[in-house]
């Protein structure tokens, strides 16, 4: 059963080392949840599993027998509930077994000198323990990876029951080399148990550990050390980084450590630092994408003002005298880098703009005006209710500053004041879709439940239980 409960676990992912930018810990009860969900999903497998076939020799006296028993296919599973537990020891899981039955059937053939013969058989598996622990770390690239580190299984007893062919003759031998089939079967298990991990972590590594983002952004999300495991908990670290698509470029700042904390009561904890976000930010504003330019067609016709030297007017008075009727454009930009900080129950952002003025003439040539800077402080707050994650934005801080012009000084006082009044109007707005809110992203499989946001220093952490979906 140890496959699926894997597999659940790389639904969402502390190390040593690089510091991650973003935690995931996996607590006792997320890992006994994950089991009983890979035990049913064992319990629903097990009659399209194929066994590997059996070839063996029995002896008695002068007579030797060749046996092959192929096809082996489970008709019928007594499944004890499994013990799946965090092992410190070695930095993976242990799973036991105790008690297991299986009702199998398949083929037999047989060679005895130059007789071969062939039917099928049922067999049954009695009282049979199963133990095998597995080491989790992490490959060159970031991936996680699953070693089998220890297998032991042991046959209790078992029944076996041949028909066709000569099978009253070969019947005669099973009980008296019952212990020699036992041992081939036993044999069996724990190379299957193997093959098993080691498709399971083909796969680890054919997985993608960064995503691209729409056209602008790839998201690395690595693995930044070993898998840390203790009695009680899982932890893995990511990057959590987002890049320029094209340049791939760091950022010249680094994450920080952050202690995500500990809260049994629910499957996860996933800790999401400020540096995935400013991050984000680095990305778009070296790749050149925090710019816009504003036209007055983009403006609503109802809008009190247009952006012409003639509305500008009353806040630039020499501007339609100096050049009368023409229309204008505004080239926003990010003139340094906005950045992210987390503080308990607020996110803020500050961000220092400039808008750059530009008279469009008759031949389509545009004359530059001025350069206003504009610097912004904005909080925020974020909250999950409900299933769905809601918030609101408010404006701290708004200052409007003559940079340069080419028209003469003015002053920005009611320029600023206007702008200011325009900028809340857009927060009300968009503080209106955030009251709304949406819904928390859910995979194919499996979405959060129960789940509760809170903002720390420094830090978002996120506590969750986890349903898997049929």
């Amino acid at each position: 059963m140890l496959p699926p409960v894997i597999v659940m676990f790389m639904l969402v992912s502390f190390t040593c080392g690089e510091n991650p930018a973003i935690q995931v810990t996996l607590t006792d009860k997320g890992l006994q949840y994950g089991k009983n969900v890979g035990t049913g999903w064992v319990q629903e497998k097990l009659p399209l599993v194929t066994l590997p076939d059996i070839n063996g020799k029995i002896g008695y006296g002068i007579i030797v027998i060749d046996y092959t028993l192929t096809g082996i296919t489970i008709t019928k599973c007594d499944l004890p509930e499994p013990s799946v537990q965090f092992y410190q020891d070695i930095g993976g899981f242990k799973t036991s077994i105790s008690g297991l039955s299986v009702a199998l059937t398949g083929g037999w053939l047989t060679n005895f000198g130059i007789i071969h013969d062939g039917g099928s058989f049922n067999m049954a598996i009695f009282n049979m323990d199963l133990t095998s622990v597995v080491e989790l770390g992490k490959d060159a690239n970031g991936h996680l990876s699953i070693t089998s580190v220890h297998c032991d299984a042991q046959i209790g007893d078992e029944n076996i029951q041949f028909h066709g062919g000569a099978s009253w003759m070969f019947q005669k031998f099973v009980d008296y080399f019952k212990g020699h089939i036992k041992g081939e079967i036993e044999g069996t298990i724990c190379p299957y148990v193997k093959e098993s991990i080691e498709t399971l972590e083909y796969h680890l590594q054919a997985m993608n550990v960064s995503f691209d983002v729409a056209e602008a952004l790839t998201f690395d999300l690595s693995l930044t050390g070993v898998p840390l495991i203790n009695a009680s908990s899982m932890n893995l670290g990511l990057k959590g980084e987002l890049k320029d698509i094209k340049t791939h470029t760091d950022p010249p700042f680094e994450a920080q450590p952050f202690t995500l904390p500990e809260q049994p009561g629910y499957m996860l904890s996933m800790g999401l630092s400020e540096f995935t976000l400013n991050s984000a930010s680095y990305g778009l504003y070296s790749a050149g994408w925090l710019k816009a330019l504003i036209t007055d067609s983009m403006i609503p016709s109802h809008f009190p003002v247009h952006l012409n030297t003639s509305s500008m007017g009353p806040y630039i008075p020499q501007l339609p005298k100096m050049f009368p009727g023409l229309l204008m454009n505004l080239q926003i930009y990010a003139r340094e880098l906005p950045m992210f900080s987390f503080h308990p129950g607020v996110v803020k952002l500050g961000f220092q703009g400039a808008a750059k003025a530009f008279a469009i003439q008759p031949n389509g040539t545009q004359t530059p005006l001025f350069k206003l800077n504009v610097d912004s402080e904005f909080s925020g707050k974020v909250q999950i209710v409900g299933g769905r994650l809601n918030g609101s934005i408010s404006l701290d801080n708004y200052t409007l500053t003559l940079a340069a012009s080419e028209v003469g000084a003015f002053k920005t006082d009611a320029l600023e004041r206007f702008t200011r009044a325009g900028m809340m109007m857009a927060l009300s707005k968009l503080n209106g879709s955030l009251r709304k809110g949406v819904d928390l992203p859910r995979m194919r499989h499996a979405q959060l439940v129960n789940t509760v946001l809170s903002v720390k220093e420094g830090f978002i952490a996120v506590f969750s239980d986890a349903q898997v979906l049929i």
